[in-house]
């Protein structure tokens, strides 16, 4: 059984020309409205790409005030900064006809200083952790783009599974792990070869990878039958199933004892404890929303839920699992935040 094509990333519609449901207008300016917000982590901005409307938020954490609002590609989705919080990677699925390109915005100024082309509809990007490069996965081309951060140029790409789309990097920056959708399997690439070394079956239709900060474990999403993958990645071999309804994108806090997994289907939120592999709470969103991507504050204090179809982001405080507040910005598969203070 294979997913509906929202499933295989946003990213299908653009290249499909399917419709999406229409939600609040990201360039609107102004102040976000916050509603029973708590301190978050000081100094932190979250960047989320706009896919109906080819342009990238930027909302301070501190406060949820939108501060910019960046045009880049046609369809943004991924969303990665480099260590030191200077630069943000954005994959535009749909830039050109059956072409992506990757958005280079240098945070200072919120400029974007360099367009990149790459495979065709890029979905994810992550980078290592020394900042040298930019991995990007290219879902119709079934390879996956090595950006050079130096040059931003293309360096290498490497063949993986069909329809790459999450990717992950170990902590020691050592591997990258690439879910392929329709493979039913995770790329390993070693970097300093960037050449596959280990194929490691999962569920049906994998969508999304996270590694924990020690790099001993990596996550996957898989759609079908509802679960995720628990990859020991000193042997590569699956040594967990946890069972989540309708698992989407998921991401690991900073300390790496919580697992957060969107429930698209049941626009909520699954938290795993990593040491118990063990589903101890479900954070529950707005109806109709459709959760997307989810990622964590430096301080791991607040979780930011971007949605797919009513154009909100949720923000989970982690010590209660609960929603504090949620805010207009757009139709959203991509968020990150920054490392450190950037501005």
């Amino acid at each position: 059984m294979k997913p509906p094509q929202l499933l295989l990333l946003v990213a299908v519609f653009a290249a499909c020309g399917r419709d999406t449901v229409s939600g609040p207008d990201s360039t609107a300016a102004g102040t976000i409205p916050v509603s029973a917000l708590k301190a978050s982590s000081a100094g932190s901005f979250a960047y989320v790409s706009n896919f109906l409307t080819g342009n990238v938020s930027v909302v301070a954490t501190s406060t949820n005030t939108l501060t910019a609002t960046i045009p880049v590609g046609d369809s943004p989705e991924g969303v990665a900064f480099t260590p030191k919080g200077d630069f943000v990677y954005v994959a535009n699925a749909g830039s050109t006809p059956g072409y992506g390109t990757v958005s280079v915005i240098r945070t200072s100024d919120n400029t974007v200083t360099a367009t990149v082309p790459v495979g065709s509809v890029p979905t994810r990007v992550a980078i290592t952790p020394k900042g040298d490069f930019a991995y990007v996965t290219n879902l119709s081309s079934g390879t996956v783009s090595v950006i050079q951060t130096s040059t931003n140029t293309v360096v290498a790409t490497v063949p993986v599974g069909p329809r790459p789309a999450g990717l992950a990097i170990t902590p020691n920056g050592g591997f990258v792990y690439v879910v392929n959708v329709d493979g039913d399997n995770v790329s390993v690439i070693q970097t300093s070869t960037k050449a596959v070394v280990a194929t490691v079956p999962v569920g049906d239709n994998p969508i999304d990878v996270a590694i924990t900060p020690t790099g001993d474990f990596a996550y996957v999403t898989n759609w079908v039958p509802g679960s995720v993958s628990v990859i020991a990645t000193a042997t590569n071999s699956v040594t967990a199933t946890i069972p989540v309804y309708g698992p989407y994108h998921a991401a690991i806090s900073p300390k790496g004892d919580i697992l957060y997994v969107t429930q698209l289907l049941s626009d909520a939120v699954a938290v795993i404890q990593t040491s118990t592999n063990a589903l101890i709470a479900t954070v529950p969103l707005t109806a109709g929303s459709g959760p997307g991507v989810v990622a964590f504050t430096p301080k791991g204090d607040f979780a930011y839920v971007t949605s797919i179809y009513t154009g909100t982001m949720s923000v989970i405080e982690s010590a209660g699992q609960s929603v504090t507040t949620s805010f207009a910005v757009g139709e959203s598969e991509g968020v990150a935040v920054s490392p450190k203070q950037v501005k």
